[in-house]
């Protein structure tokens, strides 16, 4: 089984990093600041669309509770800041914002439906065209993100490559997300998550994005229980 899409689509997100890592050495720090700044509402805005997916509300908010009450509990905010501060260490110990490039790129570029659809509909047919489609806007996407928020957008090539890679080669055992309240489950909760880490890039409040990763999956594991209820 291939994996073209996945491929094409880290390496796009490594050149658009790569673009705007040197687009960033030349800018002067007030630019940084306003295009953080833009980035948070247009982070915002994307969780926002992403959030409406889903009818059943009070689904997203039990994935929500157990998924942070689950990341608490395995402490997954301290484990993953003590990886990627030991990553920032030996790769850019003076930047001020690698964790939140990294989180921040991660989450926008593998939480949403041509993540999950793309990277499935490879595995089932052969067919990347919509993994294509996403990794230029992908590409784009790292340029503007890479220039402000530094290499940490880089390294969530690698949360793209192993994320997107594992769903086409489970492709077959997957299918049932491609299901309209499965999918729309997984992107509102990603959504949710999406506009915490914009209140967090506006600078309004930081929330622990990491210990409620784990909705992702009391997501559809929900909608599955509500389904044998009906």
């Amino acid at each position: 089984m291939h994996i073209n899409g996945t491929i094409v689509n880290t390496i796009t997100v490594i050149a658009g990093s790569a673009l705007g890592l040197l687009i960033g050495e030349r800018l002067p720090e007030r630019f940084k600041a306003v295009i953080i700044q833009a980035i948070g509402l247009f982070t915002f805005l994307i969780g926002t669309s992403m959030m409406l997916k889903s009818k059943n509300l009070i689904i997203i908010f039990l994935a929500l509770i157990a998924g942070g009450i689950t990341g608490e509990a395995f402490r997954l905010e301290e484990h993953l800041n003590n990886f990627t501060d030991n990553l920032k260490k030996r790769i850019s110990p003076d930047s001020k914002t690698f964790t939140e490039g990294f989180v921040t790129a991660t989450l926008i570029f593998c939480v949403g439906a041509m993540t999950v659809v793309g990277s499935i509909e490879e595995g089932l047919t052969g067919n990347a065209t919509l993994l294509y489609t996403k990794s230029i806007m992908d590409g784009i996407t790292s340029l503007t993100l890479a220039s402000s928020l530094g290499i940490g957008v880089m390294l969530s090539a690698v949360s793209v490559f192993i994320i997107q890679g594992s769903l086409t080669l489970l492709g077959s055992s997957l299918r049932f997300l491609l299901s309209g309240p499965y999918l729309n489950s997984i992107i509102s909760a990603g959504g949710l998550l999406i506009i915490a880490l914009g209140f967090e890039l506006l600078g309004v409040k930081k929330l622990k994005v990491l210990n409620l990763l784990p909705s992702l999956v009391y997501a559809p594991l929900f909608v599955y229980i509500a389904t044998l209820f009906h």
